[in-house]
């Protein structure tokens, strides 16, 4: 029988995360205030707990990983690597697809690889309780878990169009003991100021944000948590890679071509950084980020400062962005609605170290369906977008007759997105290309800062 899944011991879970910055060629650029001025820890103390300060601007390459995260870990790290066999057969292509398991963590994708961390620190530093914002609902799922591990409230800002949309995401941050509110909501100033203006307002990522920054930095005893973008998150997801670098020596093969969903940039960074430091070392392979072409925050959108929510609340990222005002269209349906993406992730893209490319949403979905017809699991709309863009590359693998090694991060299942498909097979998601117009206007919406 061909060995089709590689599976290492829990003793092999990680014991130090990987820091990317350490091998990149420049340093990152600095995190301004809303101010204009680069920001002080104490002005970050307001909201962080000062263990994830201190990781957001560490240079060091290797963080351990507390034992008593890594105990939690253990339910469900590490994470299956698996062999795409039935999909290549089903594609006729040469190429060997492997791709990272992450659907099988409690909360069904691969966000609680932060959120545990995040908890366990905030619980350190004395805090009480945590707020947060989420979209698609696996970052609230993740936080309202890891918060019920280590006895903190959770409240969890739900953009009102993913709240609306998929209740049962709701239900399990419920069950978890979280409090859950549809964004735009009236209890807070941002909040209630998005609503005078647009009473009907869907909600964005960059709302939810603002809401839930506003509670933190107004409540001592509160502190913010963020599933995505930040320096922090992309550092403790990174077990995922270092899993998947021992479990790719193991089956005697390595990746030509790595593929994750792109949002903010946790899900890309998570799997792709610790491999980016064998391409700092020479090897030859290539890091692609995968985004919707109704979200084109890298492939289209502006290198340049902006601000990480919709009112101004939060520091000053330097990344590829839509515009903090950016409201996603209410017909797309995959998740990766943000309009930013991770600074990291963002400069690395800009100096041509990793790649970027926007996948339409129909076929996105179509991939899905086929990767479930073919290996069984349905995959998170989010995943779709990494296997929708290693399909392709397995076909133009095909008609070259190259047999490239392929490596995609399965983030998450669609066991609580298939009204997603239910409209993908009633035929009512459409294509959405977002106009270059709206992209352009966000330039005047941008903060005025002096670029060094």
């Amino acid at each position: 029988m061909t060995n089709s899944r590689i599976v290492l011991d829990q003793s092999r879970i990680p014991t130090h995360w990987y820091n990317v910055i350490a091998d990149m060629p420049n340093p990152p650029a600095p995190v301004l205030a809303p101010d204009g001025k680069p920001i002080t820890p104490d002005q970050l103390m307001m909201i962080f707990p000062e263990s994830l300060i201190m990781q957001e601007v560490s240079g060091e390459r290797w963080i351990p990983i507390p034992e008593p995260v890594r105990e939690i870990y253990k339910l469900w790290r590490p994470t299956p690597l698996q062999r795409a066999y039935r999909l290549e057969q089903a594609l006729g292509t040469p190429a060997r697809i492997w791709y990272k398991n992450e659907s099988v963590s409690p909360a069904g994708s691969h966000k609680p690889n932060s959120a545990v961390p995040q908890a366990y620190y905030n619980k350190q530093a004395g805090i009480k309780r945590l707020s947060t914002e989420t979209g698609a609902g696996q970052w609230g799922s993740a936080i309202s878990l890891a918060g019920q591990m280590f006895g903190l409230e959770v409240m969890v800002y739900m953009v009102r169009i993913s709240y609306d949309q998929k209740p049962f995401r709701r239900s399990m941050m419920q069950t978890w003991g979280a409090r859950v509110l549809p964004s735009p909501t009236n209890t807070t100033r941002s909040g209630s100021k998005i609503l005078a203006a647009d009473p009907e307002s869907p909600g964005s990522l960059g709302i939810a944000i603002s809401e839930a920054v506003e509670v933190a930095a107004e409540n001592p005893d509160t502190n913010y948590t963020l599933g995505s973008v930040l320096n922090h998150v992309l550092l403790h997801q990174t077990v995922i890679g270092l899993e998947a670098k021992e479990q790719m020596q193991i089956a005697g093969d390595y990746p030509d071509v790595i593929f994750a969903p792109c949002g903010g940039g946790s899900n890309f960074g998570g799997i792709a950084f610790p491999f980016l430091a064998d391409k700092a070392a020479g090897k030859n392979i290539r890091l692609v980020a995968v985004e919707p072409t109704s979200c084109p925050t890298l492939t289209r959108g502006h290198y340049a400062y902006d601000f990480g929510d919709s009112v101004g609340l939060t520091p000053m990222l330097r990344m590829y962005t839509l515009g903090h005002d950016f409201v996603p269209p209410g017909i797309h349906a995959g998740g990766l609605r943000y309009h930013g993406d991770s600074a990291l992730v963002s400069q690395l893209y800009h100096e041509k170290i990793i790649e970027a490319v926007a996948v339409d949403q129909i076929a996105t979905f179509e991939a899905g369906v086929l990767f479930a017809k073919t290996e069984g699991i349905i995959p998170a709309p989010e995943s779709n977008h990494a296997i929708r863009a290693c399909i392709d590359e397995a076909l133009r693998c095909k008609a070259s007759g190259e047999p490239k090694c392929l490596l995609f991060n399965l983030s998450g299942h669609g066991h609580f997105d298939m009204a997603a498909y239910d409209r993908f097979f009633r035929g009512e998601l459409e294509d959405y290309a977002y106009p270059q117009e709206a992209i352009e206007a966000a330039l005047e919406h941008l903060p005025k800062v002096a670029l060094g």
